[in-house]
């Protein structure tokens, strides 16, 4: 299973699932992370968090926590 947090920078992804429960599934769906959207890597700070990405022509930062339940192809 590869997810948006194993993606590399200038990659291009599919969202295939979201993982995790309640709330927090419920925020990242909020923010337009849904299932075949897609999502481009813009950055990855230093130490790994956060994950700068694009989705649906907007700019995101997203926690390493929040990018290992999105599962991507």
């Amino acid at each position: 299973m590869k997810t948006l947090r194993d993606v590399k920078i200038g990659e291009t992804v599919k969202v295939v699932k979201l993982h995790g429960e309640g709330a927090v599934k419920r925020r990242i769906m909020d923010m337009g992370i849904t299932r075949g959207v897609q999502i481009y890597v813009r950055k990855v700070a230093p130490l790994g968090d956060p994950v700068e990405i694009t989705v649906r022509n907007y700019e995101l930062s997203l926690r390493k926590a929040d990018a290992e339940m999105v599962e991507v192809e």
